[in-house]
């Protein structure tokens, strides 16, 4: 039987010597730190680019500055003229002569349209006959009275004759007068609306006369704008039939009540149109002058940016905004627009930078470069 010391040499020779174990822990160790270098290189070939920050939105601004602004009560009016009828018979008769052309300009006292007058003219005929007869009746009762040959009863009774054959002439002429339907002042025939030989009632439409050399232009304002109004001050009217194209007109008349539905005042200015490119009927835009407001802050209308928020605009901040910096929207009161800018009450101050092209491309907070500054006041 073996003895035990013999056995323990046996297994200890059986052992590898400690330096072989170490070795093959440093090639683990280092075939480990090759699959980590393999693994960390393969992963930052594979790995994207980090992000580069996006580059500045171009913008055009303006620079805020504080002016005087011109100002104006604004309304919606239309255009009547000052003289304008419609031309219709004040008897009944057959049209046997028409005078006129659909535009034509015509003067005052011409006659336009004759009715059938044929028997007007034979009773003022005899009439005229009657008051000659009782002319001559008259004349010979006076020289007969004073030598007593006729009594002076007998001179009063011609006298009476007489005048009333001139008062039936005269009725005849007025009869005569009716069937001609003339212009009452000068002015522009309208449409044609009868022709020859209809029958007219009385008040028939038979064509519109309107002078256009001057205009009442109407229009409202409300009732908190009363202590600016005053007869004489200048308006200024414009059309879109005349684009760029500015009247002038005069307050002549404000209505002394309230209009309880609207509780607006209703104003009427005159305004001189000789070359007639007005006609009455357009809407128009009015323009009451006022004093200046004025240091007041202005920018484009195109730099009003409107949300169910309010208004805002974006302003550039940093060390030269009018060249770059980045955006910032700012909450504005907007005031009286005028022409294609508009005054902001506040939120803004002199020397702010806002941009007025390219606003809606910009999150607050990111770069932008301005590329063209344009004026704040514009027309």
């Amino acid at each position: 039987m073996p003895l035990d010391g013999d056995t323990l040499a046996d297994e200890d020779d059986q052992r590898p010597p400690r330096h072989q174990v170490r070795q093959a822990l440093v090639v683990l160790a280092a075939v480990v730190g090759i699959f980590l270098l393999l693994f960390l290189w393969r992963s930052w070939l594979s790995a994207a680019p980090p992000a580069s920050a996006p580059p500045p939105t171009t913008v055009v601004a303006t620079v805020v500055s504080s002016v005087d602004v011109p100002a104006a009560l604004e309304a919606v009016g239309s255009l009547r003229a000052v003289r304008e009828v419609v031309l219709s018979p004040e008897v009944a008769g057959r049209v046997t002569a028409i005078r006129f052309s659909a535009g034509e300009q015509v003067a005052g006292g011409n006659v336009l349209v004759q009715l059938n007058d044929e028997p007007e003219r034979a009773d003022r005929a005899a009439a005229v006959a009657k008051a000659d007869f009782a002319r001559l009746q008259l004349a010979r009762a006076r020289k007969l009275v004073p030598s007593g040959a006729e009594s002076r009863e007998t001179l009063q009774q011609r006298q009476a004759e007489y005048d009333q054959a001139v008062a039936a002439v005269r009725q005849l002429d007025a009869r005569l007068a009716q069937k001609r339907i003339a212009a009452p002042f000068s002015g522009q025939v309208g449409v044609r609306k009868v022709d020859l030989g209809q029958y007219l009632n009385p008040g028939d439409a038979v064509a519109s006369l309107t002078n256009l050399d001057r205009l009442y232009v109407d229009f409202s304002v409300p009732q908190q704008e009363l202590a600016k109004l005053r007869e004489g001050s200048e308006l200024r009217v414009t059309s879109d039939a005349w684009p760029g194209r500015v009247f002038t007109a005069r307050v002549t008349a404000i209505e002394p009540r309230v209009a309880e539905d609207s509780r607006n005042i209703a104003v009427q200015g005159l305004l001189a149109n000789p070359d007639r490119a007005l006609r009455p009927g357009m809407y128009v835009s009015t323009a009451l002058s006022l004093p200046p407001l004025p240091a007041a802050l202005v920018v484009p209308a195109t730099a009003i940016v409107t949300s169910a928020q309010g208004d805002s605009v974006v302003v550039v901040r940093g060390s030269d905004p009018r060249r770059e910096g980045k955006a910032e929207m700012v909450a504005v009161t907007t005031g009286r627009r005028f022409g294609s800018s508009v005054v902001v009450a506040k939120g803004l101050k002199p020397g702010d930078v806002v941009v007025t092209e390219g606003q809606l491309r910009v999150q607050p907070g990111a770069p932008v470069r301005v590329t063209r500054l344009v004026p704040a006041l514009g027309r």
